[in-house]
């Protein structure tokens, strides 16, 4: 679907939604969802019956964000719609009909994301998140409902909720709603396949009694029990804190070559992109505000990677390097370390999300470690994530107690030990150590070593080899490789569903010319490929 068309930009606030309303009454914040029909993200289809596209979700994901770090007194939030009938509809279908394959699985994944970033909020900062669906739910819709922690349906003999993708449209529920079900509502998993196969969805009481909603509640008690129940949830929160810091927008500087920000840079060659992340250059600051550099860094490093991801699917391989002091580094990360406050506990989160959207992005991710590095603590992060690491002889890595569990990955596990998998421990000797890079090779922290002889022939092959291999292929090497060891829900989300979602949008019976996609609202049947594969 990109294209021709002008580059996404993920930057917005409250005062350019288009789709969304934030208002506030005390420690109770609710989201209402009222979409402009007409405020498409790209021409060709109208937002109907609070459907939704990437534009609707970007704004979504905005609000969440200024929720977690712009309101501290904030501890409950409700989403609602502004359309008393139609809570949402999920994902807009002509959208999804006129869309690149690749568009398709990246709106998926984006949405994903944003639903685990709601979870994320409830679980880690105390902003509990209830879904009032006053409305029937449908599809992607009652999937920002099951993101949240406690649903409440309105019980009016209309009102339902369904997950109605394979049934109606041939695909998966791609925003994780299989697993929702079962993994997180604990649906029973015939109910879960009744469920999934009913169109109509479930109303009433029926729904509470399958778990797919937490309380249906009549017409003329439904405002005030959602009152009540997110006054409750706000009692209930531990959160604390005041002073939010506002979050201006980020303006980068985009050409067609290079994506410049203050602490991040981009350069955009044939079929490659190299990143640089540059270090603090001053001490720690007594007060934190958007300039306070893990803050500024991580949110530059999030959006040039859903830019990336959203504008250039061609260029294949990200090459990560980092340029400063890692004394500098650490210097941040002790200022952040141990601190209870809300606003370092919200970056250090921010910080985890933002890997694990690197995590399962699926580009081949290199490090390149050479002097005048700063991969330490937080920073070796990156480079841990990546699929492979290059060290350059008079480089240093410096692993910190940041390591070691402040930054777990979906599928719960540090970058260490998914490192080290099968092995009772990562090395924990290297803890609190700056490893030269004979040091960190010999640990198993870097897959080469090398003197400046060979440097840059070295790294000349590797990424030219890795250029001339199949993307699918990479892709799917790539995750299997990077979630080693447990599942969990987030980890099945991405790459169990995903996969699934990814696969099934290239079948005929969903995205050919006569597939379900194809033939939905025009009362023809779609015609399916029965074949079992």
């Amino acid at each position: 679907m990109p294209g021709s068309q002008p580059p996404v930009s993920f930057q917005t606030r409250p005062d350019l939604y288009h789709h969304w309303r934030l208002e506030f009454d005390g420690d109770v914040a609710t989201l209402v969802m009222a979409v402009d029909e007409r405020g498409g993200l790209r021409p060709g289809y109208e937002l109907k019956l609070n459907s939704y596209d990437l534009g609707v979700d970007i704004e979504l994901y905005d609000a969440v964000q200024r929720l977690r770090f712009e309101h501290p007194e904030v501890r409950a939030v409700v989403i609602t719609s502004g359309d008393d009938k139609v809570f949402c509809a999920g994902a807009n279908i002509r959208m999804l009909a006129a869309s690149s394959h690749p568009w398709k699985v990246n709106f998926c994944k984006f949405t994903n994301e944003t639903r685990c970033g709601i979870e994320d909020a409830t679980e880690h900062s105390g902003q509990t998140y209830l879904a009032a669906v006053n409305g029937t739910a449908s599809g992607g819709g009652y999937e920002i409902a099951l993101a949240c922690d406690r649903i409440l349906l309105i019980d009016d003999r209309s009102a339902a909720v369904s997950l109605p993708e394979v049934p109606l449209l041939g695909v998966l529920p791609g925003t994780g709603g299989l697993t929702r079900v079962v993994d997180k509502r604990r649906v029973r998993r015939d109910r879960a396949d009744v469920f999934a196969t009913r169109p109509e969805g479930v109303k009433g009481r029926a729904a509470v009694e399958w778990r797919l909603v937490d309380e249906a509640i009549p017409r003329s008690r439904f405002e005030e029990t959602v009152r009540e129940r997110a006054r409750e949830a706000a009692a209930a929160s531990a959160r604390t804190g005041e002073n939010g810091v506002a979050l201006p927008l980020l303006e980068p500087e985009i050409t067609p070559d290079r994506v410049a920000y203050t602490h991040v840079t981009a350069e955009l060659g044939e079929d490659r992109v190299d990143i640089t992340i540059r270090g603090p250059r001053d001490e720690p600051p007594a007060a934190i505000d958007a300039g306070f550099w893990p803050l500024a860094m991580t949110r530059e490093l999030d959006d040039l990677i859903l830019w990336l991801r959203t504008n250039e699917p061609e260029r294949g391989t990200w090459v990560f390097r980092t340029q400063g002091d890692a004394d500098a580094v650490l210097a941040y990360e002790e200022s952040m370390t141990g601190g209870k406050d809300w606003l370092t506990n919200e970056i250090r989160h921010y910080y985890k999300r933002t890997l694990k959207r690197l995590d399962v992005t699926s580009r081949s991710l290199v490090a390149l470690i050479e002097p005048g590095s700063c991969f330490a603590g937080p920073l070796l992060e990156i480079a841990l994530a990546c699929d492979r690491q290059y060290m350059l002889e008079g480089a240093a890595i410096v692993v910190t107690d940041a390591n070691f569990g402040a930054y777990p990955m979906a599928n719960g596990l540090t970058r260490l030990a998914s490192r080290f998998c099968g092995e009772d421990e990562p090395p924990r000797d290297v803890r609190g150590r700056r490893l030269d890079s004979a040091e960190a090779d010999e640990y198993g922290l870097v897959t080469l070593a090398l003197d400046d002889i060979d440097w840059e022939d070295e790294i000349r092959i590797a990424l030219e080899e890795r250029a001339s291999l199949s993307p699918d292929a990479l892709t799917g090497m790539e995750a299997n490789h990077r979630f080693a060891g447990p599942e969990t829900l987030e980890s099945k989300i991405f790459g169990r569903l995903s996969a699934w979602q990814n696969w099934i949008f290239t079948r005929p019976g969903a995205a050919g010319p006569d597939g379900a996609l194809s033939k939905y609202g025009t009362g023809k049947r779609a015609t399916f490929d029965r074949k079992r594969v």
